[in-house]
């Protein structure tokens, strides 16, 4: 089932083109990578999709709760049909605790208001307590249950990086979006990485997309690429199709990448 559609997608910004004509479809419940150097247009394709930017032309349609285009929306609003995003520099609340900073992702499925707040209504207290029960439950599926009461600044890089998706994960997505979700990461955390967003993928039936340098991660990943080039699709289709596609091995994977990789 499609669950994305972009179509003609362009964004200018004076008279740099930064995404020029993308035409891309993402099927539900796979795991889809963008690749491509820096500058190649990866992050404000991004930032379209969640509505950071509007697009100069062209249309972005999720097919979620019901068809959502961004140009219609703002990105608080995302959040409300389903798409939560990381991004590639890490935004926690560094004074903030582990279980707050994951908390925070859940403001979006709060069903009380401020009376039953102020007031200290039943519905508030059962409110507070089931967004407990979710962080405390996200917490330990990442490992980080020992640490809810550390302040984000405290932990680890690969720690702040899975604070940072479970607190996407507490909105509830159905789309989520990873930007550069290893960066900075070494190799047994980026192991650990790769197994943790193929099982959160299936455990809560995500989509994913994501975008990402570490080639392994990608290709061991990924059900579908999408390799972008000066804000061109320059190539798309499976991680071997990718591998063996002599354009995207001369320009961004390097002519020995496909002779490593077997």
């Amino acid at each position: 089932m499609e669950l994305l559609n972009v179509s003609k997608l362009s964004k200018d910004f004076g008279g740099v083109k930064a995404v020029q004509d993308i035409d891309i479809t993402i099927q539900e419940n796979e795991i889809t990578g963008i690749i491509g150097p820096n500058g190649a247009g990866k992050t404000t394709f991004f930032n379209l999709l969640t509505g950071l930017y509007a697009p100069s032309s062209g249309e972005i349609t999720y097919h979620l709760r019901k068809d959502v285009r961004t140009r219609q929306l703002k990105p608080r609003k995302m959040s409300r049909y389903g798409v939560a995003r990381t991004f590639q520099n890490i935004r926690l609340f560094k004074e903030m605790s582990v279980f707050d900073n994951v908390l925070i992702g859940n403001h979006c499925n709060m069903t009380y208001g401020v009376i039953p707040s102020v007031l200290r209504l039943p519905s508030y207290f059962s409110g507070e307590r089931e967004a407990s029960e979710k962080v405390t439950e996200l917490l330990r599926i990442f490992n980080l249950l020992d640490k809810k009461e550390e302040k984000a600044r405290n932990l680890s890089y690969g720690d702040q990086r899975k604070v940072e998706i479970a607190r996407a994960l507490a909105a509830n997505p159905r789309v989520l979006l990873l930007d550069e979700p290893a960066a900075g990461m070494n190799p047994n955390e980026t192991n650990e990485l790769t197994r943790l967003i193929r099982w959160v993928k299936d455990e809560f039936k995500l989509t994913v997309i994501l975008i990402e340098h570490d080639m392994s991660l990608v290709m061991k990943l990924c059900d579908k690429i999408f390799v972008f080039d000066y804000g061109h699709l320059i190539a798309e289709g499976s991680p071997e199709s990718i591998q063996n596609n002599e354009r995207v091995i001369k320009a961004y994977l390097g002519g020995d990448y496909v002779a490593q990789a077997e």
